[in-house]
C-alpha cells in the first residue's frame, strides 16, 4: 500500500509528501506556511482523518489524507506539543499542552482544559506534555508524560489523576520524552525515554528497567541520549530514536527484536547529522517506518527495519511527523 507523509515543522510549518516522501508540498492556506507545527495525529477509526497543531492559531483538521486543512478549534491559550485520538471512543481527543492536557469530546471541534495532577513549573521552566495516551485494554486508562514532570495516569477517562513520582535515581528520569503501550498478554507494558534511555515496565510503574544506549565516539555523556520510542507491530519489536545530544551532531535508530531486552543500532545509508527525533508508523502499514533527526533528514523503512534509505528531500527543523495510507 502506498502513503502519505506529513511533517510538522517550526518556522516552516507543515510539509506533505506524497507517495512515500517522492513529491513535497508545503501546505500554505489555511495555516501559515511559516508556523510551528509541533503535534499531528491520525484517527485510528478513519486514516484520513489528520489533525495537526499550530502554535498560537489552535488545531487545523484535513479529511482527505492530508491534501486540504480546514481550522478546527481555536486552542490558542499555550503551545501544543502533542495531539492524540481515543481508540475506543471516535468522539474524544487529547491535546497536550505547555503545560497540561486539554480534551474534546466533539471530534475536535471545542476542547477544555482538564484537571491534572501535572506541574506548572519544573528544572526548566515550563513543563510540556509530550505524549497523551489511551491504554488499548483499559478505555478507562489515561496517561500523559511530560518534559520535566514524569508520567501521569488516569483510571476514570481523565476525571482524576495521580503522579507515578520519580521513574529512575535522579529527577532527569523524569524528563520523558517519548512514551508508547505495548500489549503483553492481558496486560499493558509501559515504555518511556528519557536522556539515560529507554524505561520499560511491566507492573503498571510500580517499578522500571532503564536500558542505556552507547554513547557516541566524541560525546560528553556516557551514554546515548534518547527521544521517540514506538512498538509498532504486534512482535517483540521496539524502536528508539537517539543522539548525542538536543538538537545534537549526529543521531541513530536503535532496533530491539526481544522487546526491548536488548538492541542493535541500525545501519542507516548516511549519518544523520543531528539527534533523530521522531518515528511515524500506522497500523495499515505494518514494516513501514518513516524516522526523521531534528534537524530534517528523513530515513524510511519498508521491511521491520531490516534495511533503510534516505530521502533526497530535507526540511528544517522536524518535531512531529506521521504516516498517512493512501485510500
Amino acid at each position: 500500500m502506498s502513503y502519505t507523509i506529513a511533517l510538522g515543522t517550526v518556522g516552516g510549518g507543515l510539509w506533505v509528501g506524497y507517495n512515500g516522501g517522492e513529491k513535497w508540498r508545503q501546505i500554505q492556506g489555511p495555516m501559515d506556511p511559516e508556523s510551528n507545527v509541533r503535534a499531528l495525529a491520525v484517527d485510528p477509526k478513519d486514516s484520513q482523518h489528520v489533525v495537526a497543531s499550530v502554535d498560537g492559531d489552535g488545531i487545523y483538521a484535513s479529511f482527505d489524507g492530508g491534501s486540504r486543512w480546514e481550522h478546527a478549534a481555536p486552542l490558542t491559550d499555550r503551545p501544543i506539543w502533542s495531539l492524540s485520538f481515543d481508540p475506543h471512543d471516535p468522539k474524544r481527543m487529547y491535546a497536550g499542552t505547555r503545560p497540561g492536557v486539554f480534551v474534546s469530546d466533539d471530534g475536535g471541534a471545542s476542547f477544555a482544559e482538564m484537571a491534572t495532577t501535572l506541574s506548572d513549573r519544573c528544572a526548566i521552566g515550563v513543563p510540556r506534555t509530550t505524549n497523551v495516551l489511551v491504554d488499548p485494554n483499559d478505555a478507562a486508562t489515561v496517561y500523559a508524560s511530560v518534559e520535566i514532570d514524569g508520567l501521569h495516569r488516569s483510571r476514570d477517562r481523565g476525571v482524576t489523576w495521580e503522579s507515578f513520582g520519580l521513574l529512575g535515581p535522579s529527577e532527569f528520569y523524569n524528563d520523558v520524552h517519548g512514551f508508547a503501550l505495548r500489549s503483553c498478554g492481558d496486560g499493558t507494558e509501559l515504555l518511556v525515554t528519557s536522556p539515560f534511555g529507554l524505561g520499560r515496565s511491566q507492573d503498571e510503574g510500580g517499578t522500571w528497567d532503564w536500558h542505556e544506549f552507547d554513547a557516541f565516539e566524541g560525546s560528553k555523556f556516557e551514554f546515548a541520549y534518547s527521544r521517540c520510542v514506538r512498538a509498532p507491530w504486534e512482535d517483540d519489536t521496539v524502536i528508539v530514536c537517539v543522539g548525542d545530544y538536543i538538537p545534537g551532531r549526529i543521531g541513530a535508530i536503535e532496533v530491539s527484536r526481544d522487546g526491548g531486552a536488548s538492541f542493535q543500532r541500525a545501519e542507516l545509508p548516511e549519518d544523520p547529522k543531528a539527534t533523530m527525533y521522531w518515528l511515524a508508523t500506522h497500523e495499515e502499514l505494518p514494516g513501514v517506518v518513516a524516522a526523521s533527526s531534528v534537524y530534517g533528514q528523513i530515513y524510511i523503512s519498508d521491511d521491520y527495519c531490516e534495511s533503510w534509505r534516505k530521502l533526497e528531500r530535507e526540511l528544517g527543523e522536524i518535531r512531529a511527523s506521521v504516516l498517512i495510507p493512501n485510500q
